[in-house]
């Protein structure tokens, strides 16, 4: 089967118009009101049509759908605004999975807010998952989009949602929103992804949740390529606490430079692209060489399809003629890849990742 972990909703023009009255109208209307009035429910039918149109064409089976970052409104400042906007993305969601339950499955977004403590998504994480079968949660690293006051995911901040997510046994995709500052939101997404995995692997969140899941959007953002960097500092972190380490690498660069073996590492010694290992990346990097960058340097096992199709990626790719989002064709057009690995990244590492994947969604939120 292939399964593609990373889409978003092919939303509902409806919905957009929904949100510029709900943007101007300050609190006025109830998620109920707006759901009458502006969406309906042909115009889902419609759209989920036409994402199994594309599904079909890439030769996917399922898509894990999640709502488009760009527009998850964050930072806005009505707390109420922005729980009806995703709260009504994640029951377009749910309708969307219903008409092809086998198709789809949720992944939800959260109504978090800059400023506003975490566990203000609680409620909308138990609502989907538990109520509408969702499979995991889309999780903004910085809700202050751009503003400079998001903790990174390091802090204790994040820490209530963290062991809630290990309870629950969810996943968490890491995908940034829109940016408000210097950056477009899609200069944002890999800034944000590089930082969410070094402001992690720099903190205690793995000792003290090891069982946390934790999928990273577009390869990782800039890591698997700046990996040389992360590799030292990560090095002479350890010498800076350690003399014997320190020692160590001195008398590995003196061998080096002799032209002798290099001394054996001792037991103590740990290195960056070990506690890279501990999260999950997709596919999504639109381009034949960095994916065998990514793969190569984390390993096939800790990677996923993703497409995010359509989406920024969906143009041509003029060596091959296909769109760059055409990632089952590019994954099978790598030499290094045999069909084990190849069934790993289309199947078996989702269903690690989403342990939920093997319910039946087509039974939740039915009374």
């Amino acid at each position: 089967m292939i399964i593609d972990a990373h889409a978003h909703l092919l939303t509902p023009a409806s919905l957009f118009a929904i949100r510029t009255i709900l943007q101007s109208s300050n609190g006025q209307h109830s998620k109920e009101w707006y759901i009458q009035r502006y969406l309906p429910e042909e115009e889902i039918v419609k759209t989920a049509a036409r994402c199994i149109a594309i599904m079909d064409q890439a030769g996917t089976d399922v898509q894990l759908l999640s709502p488009r970052p760009f527009s998850l409104m964050h930072s806005h400042h009505s707390p109420k605004d922005v729980r009806i906007w995703i709260e009504l993305q994640n029951d377009v969601i749910y309708k969307t999975v219903q008409l092809y339950p086998d198709r789809f499955r949720g992944v939800a977004g959260l109504p978090q807010l800059t400023g506003q403590p975490i566990d203000v998504v609680f409620n909308e994480i138990d609502r989907c998952v538990n109520e509408l079968g969702f499979v995991g949660v889309l999780l903004n690293p910085d809700p202050d989009e751009g503003g400079g006051k998001s903790p990174r995911l390091g802090d204790p901040y994040w820490y209530p949602l963290w062991e809630k997510l290990v309870k629950m046994d969810v996943p968490a995709h890491i995908h940034s929103a829109g940016c408000c500052g210097r950056e477009t939101y899609d200069e944002h997404f890999s800034t944000e992804e590089s930082l969410a995995i070094t402001s992690v692997i720099h903190s205690d969140v793995f000792k003290l949740f090891p069982d946390l899941k934790l999928m990273i959007s577009h390869g990782g953002g800039a890591i698997p390529y700046q990996i040389g960097r992360w590799r030292s500092h990560w090095l002479m972190e350890q010498a800076a606490h350690d003399p014997d380490i320190a020692k160590f690498l001195k008398d590995t660069e003196a061998a080096a430079w002799a032209g002798q073996p290099l001394p054996a590492r001792p037991a103590k010694l740990t290195v960056f692209d070990d506690q890279l290992k501990r999260f999950w990346f997709d596919t999504v990097v639109h381009n034949k060489g960095s994916l065998e960058l990514l793969l190569k340097t984390v390993g096939v096992d800790r990677v996923v399809l993703g497409t995010e199709r359509p989406g920024s990626g969906s143009s041509v790719d003029l060596e091959t003629g296909r769109p760059m989002d055409d990632f089952k064709y590019t994954i099978d057009n790598i030499g290094f890849l045999n069909d084990d690995d190849r069934y790993k990244i289309y199947d078996t590492n989702a269903r690690k990742l989403f342990s939920r994947l093997n319910t039946d969604a087509s039974k939740k939120g039915q009374k």
